[in-house]
């Protein structure tokens, strides 16, 4: 969805001619593949963080404009609403004191935005969503000024043809509707990407699948929004319902939602491209001027703009990526589970204990996803996004064992996905002194039970017992939440509650 598109309408022949499009792209990457055309391994990760304004008040701030205006670095990008940022970060090559090197740049990157940001009166929260978002904040004036937000909104909303409705069942009750799909903009993430040959695809594909409840239970940090506390990781839901086209009556009749899970493990890429086609009609029928097939004929490297189009508005939790680089196609597992947040360092242990996991779990030689149904991995993943770092998941038994057993997620970490991350960071290459530093972090995390989302609610449940309004004391949450983002120590090692006043005099 970075490309550049010219907002307008489209009308009955566009479509017509894009899906046509999208079948020549789709029988492209079919040659492409069957060719072996693709890019050779370079054990390539990269990184995206979606970003919150917010001023010293802890309220968001609509400034991405101005804020970027400042930041004047292509590196930082505007996000779907006038309050969001993202940062990418150059791939890296995994190995070495990579996590290292990667904290210090994301650091630097973050300082430097943080202190531009502040000559408009606001600061980067690197945080799932920001507990101050009111439902007057997530109205469609406050889209970013891009036309392909713009146009999104409007192909989303002509699609769904009534307002979205947001009915989450959490700690509280939250229902209510909106116009518009800026809801969405509320959901702030991480987003992992992993380089992988064809041949590997489906193996690192299936892996993430697999852990994604475990990511989601370690890493939860978005236990509110509009003033209620839901799930202790709210974003899929609230992601999922925002940018539902599907009215009542398609969800009865088991129409795929557009944020999607999935439903099955698979055995190549291509199977991906394919349900993407097959289920989802298109929402942006942008077409390139590029004939794909009279490129391979030519010996060329299509660009596949429409399959690539259409790819990025269907939003897998672990989605499938077509791209080129110095001229050779490669394929990527986009892993976009994790919100964003607390710090730096929370982030890339985050990252470390998910390249680890997803190497050793795809070269295991009895695959976990061989021994877990894939109804299993969905059902995990919505128990930890529900319940964090205190869910119960279930999980393969262990040794000749068959079938499954329900376990603590921060046991199952400790005793035996830890280890698999630690092998797996091995065989990446990386120094023992980055593997250790970061996977540390998860460690510590799970023997506290300690994270940002559980950080958040107690912080706020102290600030309501001590007398302050539910507005005054998510407000007051956010405040020293930023305040220890930026400090950098990592989210377990915070003091909960609200500093003690300094006594006047």
């Amino acid at each position: 969805m970075g490309e550049k598109v010219v907002a307008g309408g489209f009308d009955l022949s566009d479509r017509q001619r894009y899906r046509d499009k999208l079948r020549q792209c789709l029988t492209g990457l079919e040659r492409l593949l069957a060719q072996q055309r693709f890019d050779r391994p370079k054990n390539l990760m990269g990184l995206e963080i979606e970003l919150n304004l917010a001023g010293a008040d802890g309220l968001p701030k609509m400034l991405n404009g101005e804020v970027l205006e400042r930041i004047a670095s292509r590196d930082f990008q505007t996000e779907l609403a006038m309050f969001n940022l993202e940062v990418n970060i150059a791939p890296h090559r995994l190995g070495g004191r990579v996590f290292d090197r990667l904290a210090e740049e994301l650091r630097t990157s973050l300082a430097y935005a943080h202190r531009k940001a502040g000559e408009v009166d606001a600061g980067i929260v690197m945080i799932g969503i920001l507990p101050t978002l009111d439902r007057d904040d997530l109205v469609t004036s406050n889209l970013s000024d891009v036309d392909r937000y713009t146009l999104l909104n409007d192909q989303i909303v002509a699609a769904r043809g009534e307002e979205f409705s947001l009915d989450i069942d959490g700690v509280e009750q939250l229902s209510c509707t909106s116009k518009s799909i800026v809801p969405e903009a509320a959901c702030t993430s991480v987003q992992l990407h992993l380089q992988v040959t064809p041949s590997r695809f489906p193996d690192v594909w299936n892996a993430a699948q697999a852990v994604a409840a475990v990511q989601v239970a370690v890493g939860a940090n978005s236990p509110f929004l509009f003033g209620r506390e839901l799930w202790r990781e709210s974003r899929p839901p609230v992601f999922q319902q925002a940018t539902d086209t599907r009215p009542p009556e398609l969800q009865a009749q088991g129409v795929r939602p557009r944020t999607w899970f999935g439903e099955r493990w698979i055995s190549s890429a291509y199977e991906l491209f394919e349900e993407n086609l097959r289920y989802f009609p298109a929402l942006l029928p942008i077409c390139d001027d590029e004939d794909p097939l009279e490129v391979l004929d030519a010996g060329g490297v299509p660009k596949l703009a429409e399959l690539v189009l259409h790819n990025g508005t269907v939003y897998r939790w672990n989605r499938p990526v077509y791209g080129i680089a110095d001229g050779l196609p490669h394929l990527r597992v986009e892993n976009r589970v994790l919100p964003a947040g607390p710090t730096v360092s929370d982030v890339v242990a985050n990252a470390a204990f998910y390249y680890g996991l997803v190497r050793a779990l795809a070269e295991d030689s009895r695959p976990v996803w061989t021994r877990m149904p894939f109804e299993t991995a969905a059902a995990n993943f919505d128990t930890a996004c529900r319940y964090g770092i205190d869910a119960r998941l279930q999980w393969p038994r262990r040794g000749r064992l068959g079938g499954t057993a329900e376990v603590d997620v921060v046991s199952l970490v400790r005793e035996e996905l830890l280890p698999l991350a630690e092998a797996g960071l091995d065989a990446w290459g990386v120094e023992p002194a980055d593997r250790d530093h970061y996977l540390g972090i998860i460690e510590e995390r799970c023997r506290r039970r300690t994270n940002g989302a559980s950080w958040q609610v107690e912080t706020f449940h102290r600030a309501l017992e001590a007398g302050m309004s539910r507005e005054a004391a998510l407000a007051a949450t956010t405040r020293r939440y930023a305040e220890l983002s930026h400090q950098g120590e990592p989210a377990h090692t915070w003091p909960v509650g609200l500093p003690e006043p300094v006594p006047a005099g």
